[in-house]
């Protein structure tokens, strides 16, 4: 069964989420480019307090470790991205994939 992650970023916004993903390759509104290997699905948004949350769905932690070193962390920095998200791990029992 997958993992889910679920980032929250204190004082990031839109702005800056859209930096990563170009600094990945990343094309969030065409949903192309070079999505990384063993990720399901991803989401992003401004929570109730205007933070960026981010939820992924991965294969494990292993692969999102992987490119948390080879590609996520250096883009996040690229992106203007420096504070720490609280993160947050679960094991899914469930995901539907559509």
């Amino acid at each position: 069964m997958a993992e889910g992650l679920v980032l929250k970023f204190k004082g990031v916004g839109e702005k800056e989420y859209f930096a990563v993903n170009k600094a990945l390759g990343l094309d969030q509104a065409a949903g192309t480019g070079n999505w990384p290997t063993g990720m399901i699905g991803h989401s992003a948004g401004a929570s109730d307090d205007g933070n960026l949350v981010v939820c992924e769905l991965w294969e494990s932690r292993d692969a999102q470790g992987k490119f948390m070193q080879g590609r996520l962390g250096k883009a996040l920095g690229e992106g203007g991205i420096t504070a720490t998200p609280e993160i947050t791990w679960y094991h899914c029992v469930s995901d539907h994939r559509t």
